[in-house]
C-alpha cells in the first residue's frame, strides 16, 4: 500500500514538473515594476506566469525554452480593429462588422459574428499579437449606421476553447465628420443623437421598474441599447469614439465630465493640441503614430511627433492606426518605432503595444506585461521587435507555444522551393 502511494506520489509530481515551463537566458522587458531584466528566467505553470526574475531556479523536470541573446515581451494587443469579422476588404460578402439602420445601436454585438478560424488570425499572431479589439462600424449603403456602432470585445488569438475574453469592452459611438455623415451632415446633431441617447438611458434606469410594469415611456432607442447604456453610465463600460478633431474632442471632454462617464479616442489626429485636457480627463487615445497628413477637414494639424506630445503630457497612449488594423494588424510594432524616432520613449512605445490598451479595457490584472500570476501571453523576439528587421522567433499563449504558421507561410513554402515539375495545382497537399 505504502508503495502504491509513493508511486502516485511520483506521478503526480512528474505531471506537475511536465506541466511547467521556463524560458531562459533572454532579456525580458516586462513592461511591469520590474523593468528590463537581463538573462532572466520565466516559469510558468498552468498557462499562468508564477514567477520571473534573474534568480529564479527552473524545477527539475520542467520543458526549458533558450531564449539567450533575444528579447522577451508581453504579447501585442491591437487595440481596434475588424480581425474575424471581415475577410476581405471591399468583397461582396458579408461584412459581420457594420451596424445597420437604428433598430439595434449600443446592443449590437460583435462577439457573435466573430470568427477564429479566419486565416487573417494565423497571419497576426505569428507576429507576435496575441489579443485584439474587435469592434463595429457603421454601415453605409441605402440604409447607413447610427452614431452609435454598438458593443466591441477583446479576443485572445490562441487556440485554447474560449476564443472571447472579455465582451461589451467599449461600445463604440462616432463623432465629428464621422458622426456628422450619419446625422444629416452636422457634427453638431450627431453629439446631440449621443445625448439623447445617454438621457434615455438615465430616464429608463431610473424607472426601469415602472416601465417594466407597462408604463411605457416614448423612447427613440430599443429596450436593448438602453439597457447596454447603462454600463455605460455606471462606468463599467467606456464610450470608444472615434474623433479627430480638436474642437470636437473638446466637446467629448466636456461631454464626459458632465455624465461622468469614462471614455477614450480613436483616431485623436489633434488630440496633440489638447493634451493637457485630456491628462486632466484621464481620457486615453489609441492613435496612429504615422499619421502626419490631413486626410480631411479633422486632420488639419496632423504632427508626427503627437504621441511623444501625448505621453509628454501624461496622456495614456496605444497605437493602432490605418496602416495597422485588421488586415495589417502586426504593424503596430512599426507604428511603436515610428513613435520612437520621433522622441517617444522606447519603453513607452512598448508599453502602448502591450499594457496600455489592455489597462484601457480592464484587462490589465491578466495581460499586457510579463509578471507573476498573470496569462503566459508572451513573445520572443530576434532582436528589438520596434525595428523592422526583427521577428517573433516564438509566440506564446497561455503558456503554450504555437505553431509559426499562416496562410502565408504555407503560401510562400510552397511557391518558393516547388521541387516537382507538376503545377501547383496537381500535387498532393
Amino acid at each position: 500500500m505504502r508503495v502504491s502511494i509513493a508511486l502516485l506520489a511520483l506521478f503526480a509530481c512528474s505531471i506537475a514538473a511536465a506541466q511547467t515551463r521556463a524560458i531562459v537566458g533572454g532579456t525580458v522587458h516586462t513592461v511591469g515594476p520590474d523593468g528590463t531584466l537581463e538573462d532572466a528566467t520565466i516559469l510558468i505553470e498552468g498557462g499562468i506566469i508564477t514567477a520571473v526574475g534573474s534568480d529564479v531556479a527552473v524545477p527539475s523536470g520542467a520543458t526549458v525554452i533558450n531564449a539567450s541573446g533575444k528579447i522577451v515581451t508581453p504579447g501585442l494587443f491591437t487595440p481596434y480593429g475588424q480581425l474575424g469579422l471581415e475577410e476581405v476588404g471591399f468583397s461582396a460578402g458579408p461584412n459581420d462588422a457594420a451596424q445597420h439602420g437604428d433598430e439595434f445601436t449600443a446592443a449590437f454585438d460583435v462577439a457573435d459574428a466573430y470568427n477564429h478560424r479566419s486565416t487573417l488570425i494565423g497571419v497576426t499572431r505569428i507576429e507576435g499579437v496575441t489579443s485584439a479589439l474587435i469592434a463595429p462600424v457603421a454601415g453605409g449603403g441605402e440604409e447607413s449606421g447610427h452614431v452609435i456602432s454598438g458593443l466591441a470585445a477583446i479576443v485572445s488569438l490562441g487556440d485554447q476553447p474560449e476564443k472571447i475574453d472579455k465582451r461589451a469592452a467599449a461600445v463604440v459611438v462616432n463623432l465629428g465628420e464621422s458622426g456628422a455623415s450619419l446625422a444629416g451632415e452636422s457634427r453638431a446633431a450627431a453629439l446631440l443623437i449621443l445625448r439623447r441617447a445617454l438621457d434615455e438611458a438615465l430616464d429608463y434606469g431610473a424607472n426601469r421598474a415602472a416601465f417594466q410594469r407597462g408604463q411605457r415611456r416614448d423612447y427613440t432607442h430599443s429596450v436593448a441599447d438602453l439597457e447596454t447604456l447603462q454600463a455605460v453610465l455606471n462606468g463599467s463600460t467606456p464610450l470608444l469614439v472615434n474623433i479627430d478633431r480638436a474642437q470636437d474632442i473638446e466637446a467629448l471632454i466636456t461631454l464626459t465630465e458632465e455624465y461622468g462617464i469614462r471614455t477614450i479616442i480613436n483616431g485623436g489626429v489633434e488630440a496633440w493640441m489638447v493634451a493637457r485636457d485630456l491628462a486632466r480627463a484621464r481620457i486615453p487615445v489609441i492613435m496612429g503614430p504615422a499619421q502626419n497628413l490631413p486626410g480631411n477637414l479633422d486632420r488639419i494639424n496632423a504632427r508626427r511627433d503627437a504621441a511623444t506630445v501625448l505621453a509628454n503630457a501624461g496622456v495614456t497612449i496605444a497605437f493602432a492606426g490605418p496602416q495597422s488594423q485588421t488586415h495589417n494588424a502586426r504593424n503596430i510594432t512599426q507604428s511603436a518605432g515610428n513613435a520612437v524616432s520621433e522622441g517617444l520613449d522606447w519603453d513607452a512605445a512598448l508599453e502602448a503595444i502591450t499594457l496600455a490598451p489592455a489597462r484601457m479595457f480592464g484587462l490589465d490584472g491578466r495581460i499586457g506585461s510579463v509578471e507573476a500570476g498573470k496569462d503566459a501571453d508572451l513573445v520572443i523576439w530576434s532582436d528589438d521587435p520596434l525595428e523592422l528587421r526583427s521577428y517573433a522567433e516564438t509566440v506564446i499563449f497561455r503558456g503554450d507555444s504555437i505553431e509559426m504558421r499562416s496562410r502565408q507561410t504555407m503560401l510562400r513554402d510552397r511557391y518558393l522551393d516547388p521541387g516537382s515539375e507538376t503545377p501547383p495545382a496537381f500535387r498532393p497537399r
